[in-house]
């Protein structure tokens, strides 16, 4: 008797674990954060929803709160414009298929001398960026 009771309570503490732990679709209607208050208590939230659920159209400070993806609103997702490479240095700017976005310009980290393999990787001068790195022989 007391095992199916132990077993009965472990069942539904498992149930309600699972069910709390299942992330919500937010409409575009709701608002996360109350408009008078503070940012404070959303970074918990935006930590458990870093997946694109959480939406900046109606409240953009969402996106300056520790645990964001970036500090910049683009098409109601939170990015970071000097990085991103859908949004490099504007919302909607994207980046050719073989560049990356450092500080907010497309760059071909393959030949620029001044990105070469990666963002702020300077050649040395007179050196050139060959298949992304400096002075390939």
């Amino acid at each position: 008797m007391i095992k199916k009771i132990l077993l009965t309570l472990i069942i539904l503490m498992a149930l309600t674990i699972n069910h709390s732990a299942t992330p919500i679709e937010l409409d575009d209607e709701e608002d996360l954060v109350p408009t008078s208050g503070s940012l404070r208590g959303a970074s918990r939230f935006l930590a458990q929803h870093s997946r694109g659920l959480v939406k900046c159209n109606k409240n953009p400070r969402l996106c300056r709160a520790k645990g964001s993806p970036g500090p910049d609103c683009c098409k109601k997702k939170c990015v970071n414009v000097m990085t991103d490479k859908q949004n490099c240095g504007l919302c909607g700017k994207k980046c050719k298929h073989q560049e990356i976005c450092c500080k907010g310009k497309c760059v071909n980290v393959m030949t620029d001398k001044r990105n070469c393999g990666g963002c702020n990787n300077r050649c040395k001068r007179g050196n050139s960026c060959v298949l992304g790195m400096c002075n390939y022989a």
